[in-house]
């Protein structure tokens, strides 16, 4: 089996999976018990938040006490938690919210149920590669704007996004609310933007555990001057410092922990590897470019619609991520051919795949209809081989000609 749908989820590492089960054996203490076994429940849902700040690139001592750590069920609680948290805080300083077109659905419908309430919303237009139009954005942020929320890595494309700018953006404006970022796909393989006041990221993007994620909210204040308080997103016991009530699920939060860490220890900050066992970014992206040099040697009419160039900054196209476009055939058709093999891909955001109609991300970026058909999602993790990417090369061409010789696309 060869396994490119890492953007989706990821293989759970076996590390991951020997802490889970060692939670559920020895250390099922509930962590806000007294007595010593739940004491020491305690101590390991406090290591992984450290491991989890490292792998954001908050580093222990430098940035690690600017921020909290609320660990929720994954990056779509955590993405609600931080929209409606911040509007319903900040409504009476405002009513605007600006975002982007090609968020996650679990950002885009969070921001339509709220447009249902009232709230203003303005989703900021792409290019081409997209890449956010800045000027729209900071046309659209003003002194009632009070959450924008921008992804730090496009989900279907790669583009990594120009979060650098929002916070400076809100602060010229004069903007009292809160940034938000998706980072759930830049976790663990890039730096996250530390100038954002809240952080949305997932465990089983990072080859951990389903039903992990955490928010981390900065302890700094607001552009009004106003410490950043969202309101309990569940109520009850008062867990997560009273931000998300219910027992703590431990063995999947030492699971998130422990993939972090390694994650932290392979590269997350796009160096090569510290002496860690699996792909580091830079490996990750030489495959990316092993893959691309691959696809158009092979096969004519082809259009990438990821930026070309990996790497971390603005603009460029992070390295776990490639879209093409296979002009004249149907996504889903080579996909089923490619499962027949045994390599695993997908045509756009898994999120959204059980839902009837096209990418609205490619379809922002400009493509029609024909060409959205035809495009195919490769996401590599850190777990893919050099081999893997030639035998892909290899079976997509097979493929793709076989559909175009058939005539198939009406």
């Amino acid at each position: 089996m060869i396994y490119l749908d890492n953007s989706a989820t990821t293989r759970q590492y076996d590390e991951v999976t020997d802490v889970m089960v060692r939670a559920m054996k020895e250390g099922y203490g509930n962590p806000s018990s007294l007595y010593q076994l739940g004491v020491d429940a305690e101590k390991t849902v406090k290591a992984a938040r450290r491991q989890v700040l490292e792998a954001a690139g908050f580093a222990a001592g430098a940035g690690a006490g600017s921020w909290d750590v609320v660990f929720t069920s994954g990056g779509t609680e955590s993405d609600n938690m931080a929209i409606f948290g911040a509007a319903r805080a900040l409504r009476r300083q405002g009513n605007r919210i600006v975002t982007t077109a090609v968020e996650h659905p679990a950002v885009l419908e969070c921001c339509k149920s709220l447009e249902a309430e009232g709230f203003e919303v303005i989703r900021v237009g792409v290019d081409s590669s997209c890449t956010p139009d800045l000027q729209q954005l900071a046309d659209a942020v003003n002194e009632r704007t009070i959450l924008v929320s921008v992804m730090h890595v496009n989900n279907e494309v790669g583009t990594v996004m120009p979060v650098d700018a929002v916070k400076d953006i809100m602060k010229k404006n004069k903007a009292p609310g809160l940034f938000h970022c998706d980072a759930v796909q830049s976790f663990g393989k890039m730096p996250l933007p530390a100038d954002a006041d809240l952080i949305s990221v997932s465990g089983h993007k990072i080859h951990g555990p389903k039903g992990s994620g955490a928010l981390l909210i900065s302890k700094g204040r607001t552009a009004s001057g106003k410490s950043i308080n969202l309101p309990a997103f569940i109520v009850g016991g008062g867990q997560e410092s009273g931000r998300r009530s219910g027992t703590e699920n431990v063995p999947a939060i030492v699971g998130l922990g422990c993939a972090a860490q390694i994650a932290a220890a392979d590269g997350a900050t796009g160096s090569q590897n510290a002496g860690g066992s699996y792909l580091s970014m830079s490996q990750m992206a030489e495959m990316r470019q092993r893959l691309i040099d691959g696809l158009c040697a092979e096969i004519k009419d082809i259009h990438i619609n990821s930026p070309l160039e990996a790497g971390l900054t603005p603009g460029q196209c992070c390295p776990s991520v490639l879209n093409v476009n296979f002009t004249g055939t149907r996504g889903e058709v080579i996909l089923h051919t490619l499962e027949q093999e045994g390599i695993y891909v997908s045509t756009g955001s898994a999120c959204s795949s059980n839902k009837k109609g096209q990418s609205h991300v490619l379809g922002a970026m400009g493509q029609s209809s024909r060409d959205i058909e035809g495009a195919i999602r490769f996401s590599i993790g850190r777990l893919n081989s050099p081999d893997e990417v030639d035998e892909t090369v290899r079976a997509v061409a097979a493929a793709v000609a076989r559909f175009r010789k058939l005539g198939s696309f009406r």
